[in-house]
C-alpha cells in the first residue's frame, strides 16, 4: 500500500505540474502578447523554453522548501495528506482556469496540505509538525507580502521610467519597450519555472521521505526533471484563459508599463527563489504588478469590478481547498489503515 499510495501522490504531483503550467507560465507572457512585444507562438515557446530550464535547475531550492513545510508521519498516512492536499489544488486549478481568474497554484496546494494535515491530526492522532516560525516566516508571510510589494513597486517605478521617457517620441519608446519586454518576459517565465518548480519537487521529496525511499539528504535526479517536463507540457499545450483576464481585462496597458510589470515580477520572483529560498506565486505577482503599472496613469483604467472579483477568489482559494483536502484526508486515511 506505501508503494501505491507514493504512485498515486506522483501522478497528482504530475497533474499539479501541467495544470500549473497550463494556467499559470502563459501568464508570463501575456502581456508581451498584449503590447505586441511577441506573437503568441513565438511567446508559448518562450516561456516553455524558461520554464524547462528554470524547473530543471529547482532541485537544490525544493530541498530547502520541504524543510520549512510540514513533517509527515511515515507511511500510508503522511501520504494520503500528500495526495488529498495536491488532488485539492488541482481540482481548484481546473475550476479557477474555467472562469478565468488568475488564482495562486500555491496557496491552493498549501491549503491543501494544511486540511488534510489538519484532519490527520484530528481523526487520526497523527502528528504533523508544521505549526512553527520557520513555516509562517518561510512561506506564510511571502505569499501574503508578495503582491502588495508588486502592486507597491510596479506603481512606483512608473514615475521614473515615464520621465526617464519624456523626451523620446512615442513610438522609439513602444519600439524599444518591446524589445526590453520580451527579455523580461523570458525572465518572468524562468523565475516562474524555479519557484514553481521547487514547489512540486518539495511535494515529491516528501513523499520520498514518507514512504522511506529517501533520508532527505539530496533530491533524486528525476525529479526536477519530471517536473520541468510536466511544467513544459503544460505550457505548450496552452491556456490563454487566464492570460486573456490578465492582458486584456484588468487594465489598459502600454508597452513602457508592461515591460515595467514584467521587469519588477521578474525581480521578486528570481530574488524570492534563490536569495531568500521564499516561495512566491507568479500568479499574484504578476497581476499585482500589472493592476500596479496599469494604476499609474492620470485616467481610470482599472475593471474595478474584475479586482474585486479576483481579490475574492484569492481569499477564497486556501479556504476552499484546505477543506476539499480535509474531506478527501477523511476519506483516505481508512485506506492507509488496511
Amino acid at each position: 500500500m506505501t508503494l501505491f499510495f507514493f504512485a498515486v501522490v506522483v501522478l497528482f504531483a504530475a497533474a499539479f505540474a501541467f495544470l500549473n503550467g497550463f494556467r499559470d507560465a502563459s501568464t508570463s507572457v501575456a502581456l508581451a502578447v498584449r503590447t505586441r512585444a511577441l506573437t503568441p507562438t513565438v511567446a508559448v515557446l518562450l516561456a516553455a523554453l524558461f520554464n524547462f530550464a528554470g524547473a530543471a535547475l529547482s532541485g537544490l531550492l525544493a530541498l530547502q522548501v520541504s524543510r520549512t513545510w510540514i513533517s509527515l508521519p511515515q507511511g500510508e498516512n503522511g501520504l494520503t495528506i500528500l495526495a488529498a492536499g495536491l488532488l485539492s489544488a488541482v481540482v481548484w486549478g481546473v475550476y479557477t482556469w474555467w472562469r478565468g481568474i488568475p488564482s495562486s497554484s500555491t496557496h491552493a496546494l498549501v491549503g491543501g496540505l494544511a486540511g488534510a494535515g489538519l484532519a490527520s491530526v484530528l481523526v487520526g492522532g497523527n502528528a504533523v509538525d508544521g505549526v512553527n516560525n520557520s513555516l509562517l516566516f518561510q512561506v506564510v508571510l511571502p505569499l501574503l507580502l508578495s503582491p502588495v510589494i508588486a502592486f507597491v513597486g510596479a506603481y512606483l517605478l512608473v514615475w521614473p521610467a515615464t520621465w526617464a521617457a519624456r523626451y523620446t517620441p512615442p513610438n522609439v519608446v513602444n519600439s524599444r519597450s518591446r524589445r526590453t519586454q520580451a527579455i523580461a518576459a523570458g525572465a518572468v517565465a524562468f523565475g516562474h519555472g524555479l519557484q514553481d518548480g521547487q514547489r512540486t519537487g518539495a511535494v515529491l521529496l516528501l513523499a520520498l521521505l514518507a514512504a522511506g525511499l529517501s533520508d532527505g539528504a539530496a533530491i533524486p535526479g528525476w525529479v526536477p526533471l519530471l517536473t520541468a517536463t510536466m511544467l513544459t507540457a503544460g505550457t505548450l499545450a496552452g491556456g490563454w484563459r487566464i492570460s486573456y483576464t490578465v492582458g486584456y481585462r484588468l487594465t489598459r496597458i502600454d508597452p513602457l508599463r508592461g515591460f515595467v510589470a514584467q521587469l519588477y515580477s521578474s525581480v521578486i520572483l528570481l530574488l524570492g527563489a534563490i536569495g531568500l529560498h521564499w516561495p512566491v506565486s507568479t500568479t499574484h505577482t504578476v497581476t499585482a504588478a500589472v493592476l500596479g503599472a496599469g494604476s499609474n496613469q492620470g485616467f481610470p483604467v482599472t475593471n474595478r469590478r474584475l479586482v474585486l472579483r479576483i481579490l475574492a477568489f484569492w481569499v477564497l482559494t486556501p479556504v476552499l481547498t484546505a477543506a476539499a483536502a480535509f474531506v478527501l484526508e477523511l476519506s483516505l486515511s481508512p485506506l492507509a489503515d488496511l
